[in-house]
């Protein structure tokens, strides 16, 4: 299928915000350009029925995580622990604001996104190690929080896609806990690699295979070995036993061959696997609700998946 109408006059409009060259820049201009594109592309001031700021511990001090409670929420609902993408360099909860309010009102679960540590200032393994702690943070309080222990997501596109993945083989490892009941990975980073990059969609699609280069070297130290599993999931040697997945890709994204083969492996391990395809859509599309109407319709179905899984 051929991309988006609505997408094509976007790079036609505004190439200097779908197109930036990120390897040009450093890191903190890199993050303002994405504070910018997302600041022009989402919605402004969707409705939500609580948003709190917490202070949850993490392995190198506290973690700001900021939790959204959906319009009418029920007694002791689920909750849904939320890692924003942005290769591990850029995002922040601002930037994934929108997308956050609209999954917790589509999918009735408290919603609690983390600010963890970004490359290059705290390379691997901080990222994924914070977000272990704040999962287990959220089951470990889950009664003051009011949400319930047995039904935690974890979620997040790109790479925090990778990290909510990774703290799922993490918690297989540790016997189970935190225990997750549901993962959400929205266009994900599963193999740091760079293997599986689509190389038809490397250039012009927004995600440039140069910048993921970039990402993944402020990322990832000297004398990492990219196939250790904290950093690409596919390498896991067992996946079996991990929690139902459901699993989102772009048709037009760079990463979509290596999330598929992901989708793929769980399967072979007897894991309940629902892989959605938007085959017009570009890698990052879900922060785009104010440009892009199909972005909000896909956030709604992965809202449905979660109650659906939860039933």
């Amino acid at each position: 299928m051929p991309l988006d109408p609505i997408v094509v006059s976007l790079f036609e409009r505004l190439p200097q915000l779908l197109t930036y060259r990120v390897w040009e820049k450093t890191p903190e201009e890199a993050r303002e350009a994405y504070r910018t594109l997302c600041d022009h592309s989402d919605l402004k001031d969707v409705p939500i029925g609580k948003m709190e700021t917490l202070q949850a511990p993490g392995p190198a001090g506290p973690l700001t995580v900021r939790a959204y409670t959906p319009i009418a929420p029920g007694q002791s609902i689920p909750a849904i622990v939320y890692f924003h993408g942005g290769g591990f360099v850029m995002g922040s909860l601002d930037t994934h604001d929108t997308l956050c309010r609209t999954l917790a009102n589509e999918s009735g679960c408290r919603v609690f996104s983390v600010n963890y540590r970004l490359a290059p200032e705290s390379p691997f393994p901080a990222a994924i190690e914070d977000a272990f702690a704040a999962v287990k943070w959220v089951e470990d309080n889950a009664s003051q929080l009011e949400i319930d222990p047995n039904d935690i997501t974890v979620a997040g596109d790109s790479a925090g896609a990778n990290l909510a993945a990774v703290t799922c083989l993490l918690a297989k490892a540790n016997r189970g806990s935190p225990h997750i009941a549901f993962q959400m990975l929205f266009y994900p980073s599963i193999s740091l690699t760079r293997e599986l990059i689509t190389r038809p969609f490397g250039t012009g699609y927004r995600l440039e295979d140069r910048a993921i280069q970039w990402f993944y070297s402020h990322y990832m130290p000297p004398g990492c070995d990219p196939m250790d599993e904290r950093l690409s999931p596919i390498a896991a040697k067992d996946v079996s036993g991990l929690p139902p997945a459901y699993i989102l890709t772009a048709g037009f994204d760079p990463l979509r061959e290596e999330a598929i083969a992901y989708a793929s492996k769980l399967k072979a391990g007897g894991v309940t696997v629902t892989h959605v395809d938007y085959p017009t859509m570009i890698h990052g599309f879900l922060t785009m609700q104010g440009w892009i109407p199909l972005a909000g319709q896909a956030i709604a179905a992965t809202g449905q998946a979660v109650k659906d899984a939860l039933k």
